[in-house]
């Protein structure tokens, strides 16, 4: 193992963050509201007693913002994550399908599936990520007999306090960092170098932002509104649910 050099990780978010801003900003531009409400629940937005075209425009922005930049940051972190690895154990992306990252630490070769949270996915998907954490074991083994495999769920942020999940491990936030990288501090200390100009980048994205509701607002009102300005929530339900469309 070698230290980790935190003027490494400073540089690596000056040199790749703008990736993460700039595809929150590609996603912004090329949504739809159409297709947007088509993917809503019309029902929702009458039972909550939203009156505007701005308060629905607003939420169904709010809400495409909010679960984007979650997956965004989430695979932004994994690349963060492996190049730390790669620093400090000279782990490497895997190629295996279901695993993300893979290095060898006391004598065991790491397969290491990286989600952004501890609560990333219902049951369906942690049997696929079981099934994967198998397959890459058994293709592993046919090609090296000998070697001893773990498995480890590796989660960017928050806890678990039951970490032995039985054919794998589940590592979150302070853990998963420390095992990464040998540093049990890093998990705060990523924290300054992640704040590389995000005011100016915020900016920039709060611009394109505004300028987006006001386009849907216009657009829902002309739609979706009679000329009183009244919702008009029978083209609304039609738009998204009727089987003539």
């Amino acid at each position: 193992m070698q230290p980790l050099d935190l003027a490494d990780v400073a540089k690596y978010v000056e040199d790749n963050i703008g990736t993460f801003h700039q595809k929150r900003l590609d996603s912004l531009s090329r949504l739809k509201l159409k297709s947007v409400l088509k993917r809503k629940n019309p029902y929702m937005f009458k039972a909550k007693d939203m009156q505007t075209a701005e308060q629905i425009v607003r939420g169904i922005v709010d809400a495409h913002v909010s679960s984007n930049e979650e997956t965004l940051f989430g695979d932004w972190l994994e690349g963060l994550a492996i190049f730390i690895n790669g620093k400090t154990y000279g782990g490497w992306k895997s190629a295996v399908a279901g695993v993300d990252l893979e290095f060898d630490k006391d004598g065991r070769r790491h397969l290491v599936a990286i989600k952004s949270g501890p609560n990333w996915g219902n049951s369906s998907q942690i049997t696929q990520m079981r099934t994967n954490f198998k397959t890459a074991q058994r293709t592993l083994r046919t090609s090296q007999s000998g070697l001893n495999i773990v498995a480890v769920n590796g989660c960017c942020y928050g806890r678990d306090n039951n970490p032995d999940k039985g054919d794998y491990s589940k590592l979150c936030g302070q853990r998963f960092w420390e095992f990464i990288s040998g540093d049990p501090d890093l998990f705060v200390e990523l924290i300054g170098p992640l704040g590389f100009k995000a005011h100016e980048r915020n900016a920039q994205f709060q611009d394109s932002y505004t300028q987006l509701v006001n386009q849907f607002t216009e657009e829902f009102t002309r739609e979706f509104c009679n000329d009183e300005g009244a919702i008009q929530w029978d083209r609304l339900v039609r738009l998204n649910s009727s089987s003539d469309e």
